[in-house]
């Protein structure tokens, strides 16, 4: 392990963890988005997974209960698995929306969904446990590397939607603990098929079946916090919902951040076996990840109501679909007068994939592109777009895949945006 500090004569050393816990290279990249702006340059930055509140602004009625809230002086430490009032009301909400059905004591909440992803790598995953997840995907490789485990990254195709298969996936899972996996995806804007995800579902059973009683089992982590913005005519589907008996392996990670455009209200919810969620509980209480008592009263209240739901939800979709769609057309036109982009039609969320061919080709000043990254650099520096190379998500360094989110577009922005994407690219030899 290389040392971290020098102080005077002294090394100062830190964790083995810690000294080889990679950087997010999102949070990078932002960091020279923001130098730009403020030189006065115009960007137009489509990297984080977040929103604009002047376009999209959190539901009026969420905004109200969050003030009224802290009028009623609900300021002191919330419940440690979440207010009762919440988890009675997501209780609800998952029956009333998705068909599931999980009581108050199934679930628990916490700041945000991350703090849930960490507790389950804490609660089922011990060090050197293999851990399966699909490239790209969000942070699995940092939550391998925090928990100790054994990542297993699983190569998705660009032809398969960049969705995992039960056939990629089926090699890796004797002796695994964890396949983590999320739908709608990010980065990829893509979503699970029934069939796709009845083949791995079956999967897991067909392993678990196999094991032991004594044995740990193996366990699904399914990230849906995007579930409720699906496109188009695709549908959303969960593993309980498939099979009923998933529900002793399957630990669900949900919220209110991407579903409401409430990234900062930061509440999350997990649910699965009590078992799981009780030790969950306990790891978190010991490191204080809870919601804010008046978010979580705020949001215990928005949720009954159904029909401000169905308004939002209907207006937000809607809002979406015309910038995904705006910027997958567009795309597909630069695609049909022979530039070397491509993009893969939206189905749930707030990403678009898109691709961009340029390794090898050079720019004006005479620089080769040899990496994704240099793409990267020159569509920031050229078009003035700032988005994520999937090598951020754990693919390889010249995968030509890219991710935009919509979070912060304006609709008259896309025709300009495809304006300088074209010129930058007719600047390549």
């Amino acid at each position: 392990m290389e040392p971290t500090f020098v102080s005077g004569n002294r090394i100062l050393r830190v964790s083995e963890m810690a000294e080889n816990l990679i950087p997010s290279e999102i949070i990078k990249l932002g960091g020279e988005i923001r130098e730009k702006i403020a030189a006065g340059e115009q960007i137009y930055n489509f990297t984080i997974g977040d929103f604009n509140p002047a376009i999209f602004p959190i539901p009026e009625e969420l905004k109200s209960a969050i003030i009224e809230a802290y009028q009623n002086n609900e300021t002191n430490y919330p419940a440690a698995n979440g207010q009762l009032e919440l988890r009675q009301s997501v209780s609800r909400f998952l029956h009333t929306r998705g068909g599931l059905e999980y009581s108050e004591d199934q679930l628990l909440v916490a700041g945000g969904s991350r703090p849930l992803i960490y507790a389950v790598y804490r609660t089922l995953v011990d060090p050197e446990d293999k851990v399966i997840y699909p490239v790209p995907s969000w942070n699995n490789n940092h939550y391998c590397h925090l928990s100790g485990a054994k990542g297993i990254p699983i190569t998705a195709r660009a032809e398969d939607n960049f969705m995992p298969t039960a056939a990629s996936i089926a090699p890796h899972v004797s002796g695994a603990t964890l396949i983590a996996l999320c739908s709608p995806l990010n980065p990829t804007g893509t979503a699970f098929s029934r069939t796709q995800l009845e083949a791995i579902c079956r999967l897991v059973l067909d392993e678990n079946r196999k094991r032991k009683e004594t044995d740990k089992p193996l366990y699904l982590l399914f990230d849906q916090v995007y579930w409720t913005l699906t496109h188009d005519d695709n549908l959303h589907f969960d593993p309980v919902s498939l099979f009923p008996e998933m529900k002793d392996y399957t630990l669900y990670i949900d919220g209110l951040s991407k579903a409401f455009a409430a990234t900062g209200v930061r509440v999350g919810w997990a649910f699965g076996p009590r078992k799981v969620m009780d030790k969950m509980k306990a790891i978190l209480g010991h490191v204080g990840a809870w919601a804010p008592r008046a978010e979580q009263m705020a949001v215990a209240q928005f949720l009954q109501q159904d029909a401000a739901l169905d308004r939002f939800l209907e207006d937000f979709t809607k809002k979406l679909h015309e910038r995904l769609h705006g910027f997958y057309q567009g795309f597909t036109q630069l695609k049909s007068e022979g530039f070397a982009v491509d993009a893969i039609a939206p189905q749930g969320g707030i990403y678009l994939t898109v691709k961009f061919e340029l390794i090898g080709k050079t720019t004006p000043d005479g620089k080769k592109l040899t990496t994704a990254l240099d793409v990267t650099q020159f569509l920031l520096n050229t078009a003035h777009l700032a988005i994520v190379p999937f090598s951020a998500f754990g693919a390889s360094r010249n995968n030509p895949w890219f991710r935009i989110s919509v979070g912060t577009a304006k609709i008259e922005d896309i025709e300009q945006v495809l304006l300088n994407v074209k010129q930058a690219l007719s600047q390549l030899q």
